[in-house]
């Protein structure tokens, strides 16, 4: 694989999670929270175990480890969405969690050291606010699922830049596949403790957890995994201001759900300060490169 088939793998996970915030709005209708996270990444790692066995024979306790951070990471990212999900809309969850893309940069810094550019201080202001504008109601309230999502947003930037570092160090498949796992196991003992696990009684549901298995998890997480062995953890954070477009798109088709005017405005900033972000940051890279002086 080389970098720009990997950039098209990305698009394809965009797209995947776009559409993952309609079909756990569509779960929650016959099961619990922790149930359906129990049944979606239950399902998601025995097909990703069954169809990658051989390579499954190499793990060491390095991957587990990392397995098993990057899953409980994992289960907030979605509980968090799941619980936020019953106090605002797709579209908005979607957008929020979209902010991942101005957490990831953000977080490196403190996680790795990294400088935080213009670029990204740019976007980030940009982007929080047209949080506000999206989010905000008259009285300036927000709430309490908007919190929970943009609480989701920086867990999953965390989860990116932790992924990251463990490809460097593990077989990415096999990560992937491990952290699948121990995000099941984690939801299922919760789910035993706090609800009574269940199977979908209805087609909907089936249809869901079907859909969140197999395209928004077993095929999205490995997927991410692969592509960060050839894209910068900063660069796929930037990428994923897709998500947000592709989560509202889907939502104004199947659930007939609409911003304000007031919401449009700060959707397009949110995405806005993203791709400004981007653009900078690129510029940058253009003008670096072409100040170098020439070797002859």
């Amino acid at each position: 694989m080389n970098k720009y088939k990997a950039n098209l793998l990305v698009l394809f996970i965009t797209l995947g999670w776009g559409s993952s915030y309609l079909f756990m709005k569509m779960g929650l209708d016959s099961m619990e929270e922790f149930n359906l996270l129990a049944l979606r990444f239950g399902i998601a790692f025995l097909v990703t175990g069954l169809v990658f066995w051989r390579r499954l024979r190499r793990i060491n306790k390095t991957t587990i480890g990392y397995g098993a951070v990057l899953g409980a990471i994992l289960l907030w990212v979605c509980v968090s969405i799941l619980f936020g999900l019953k106090t605002t809309t797709t579209s908005n969850a979607g957008f929020l969690v979209g902010l991942t893309v101005v957490f990831v940069p953000i977080l490196s810094v403190f996680l790795f050291r990294k400088k935080l550019e213009r670029s990204h201080i740019i976007g980030a202001l940009i982007a929080m606010t047209g949080i506000g504008m999206l989010t905000l109601n008259s009285k300036l309230q927000m709430h309490p699922g908007d919190i929970l999502c943009i609480s989701s947003g920086i867990s999953n930037a965390l989860f990116i830049l932790i992924s990251g570092a463990a490809v460097k160090k593990t077989d990415s498949i096999n990560v992937g596949i491990v952290s699948l796992g121990f995000t099941a196991v984690f939801a299922l003992i919760f789910s035993f403790i706090f609800e009574s696990p269940v199977f979908p009684g209805t087609f909907s549901g089936w249809t869901s957890i079907l859909a969140l298995s197999l395209v928004c998890s077993a095929f999205c997480f490995i997927a991410q995994s692969v592509s960060l062995k050839y894209i910068p953890p900063v660069q796929l954070g930037l990428m994923y201001a897709l998500e947000p477009i592709f989560a509202a798109v889907i939502a104004f088709m199947f659930a007939g759900e609409r911003l304000t005017m007031q919401g449009y405005i700060g959707a397009m900033l949110v995405v806005g300060g993203i791709l400004v972000s981007q653009w900078l940051e690129q510029r940058k890279k253009l003008l670096t490169g072409a100040a170098q002086p020439v070797s002859h």
